[in-house]
């Protein structure tokens, strides 16, 4: 494979690592700025489904990644 592809690969799972990790983190600073984090109700539909698109992110990262060092 050439080498643009490998740099790519490494590239988008970067960008989709961060935007994952960060994804993660801003919800969870406003669950807690709306003080639902640490409450009894139950999780917001907003809140569930941003933690699924995170999630989705960071394993689509890792699959990308090793998709990357199949390439070699």
């Amino acid at each position: 494979m050439p080498d643009i592809f490998k740099a790519l690969a490494s590239i988008t799972a970067w960008i989709l690592w961060i935007c994952g990790l960060a994804m993660a983190i801003i919800t969870l600073i406003a669950m807690s700025f709306r003080d639902v984090l640490f409450s009894s109700e139950a999780l917001g539909l907003n809140d569930a489904v941003a933690f699924a698109l995170a999630a989705g992110m960071v394993f689509l990262a890792v699959v990308v990644m090793l998709i990357r060092n199949k390439m070699e």
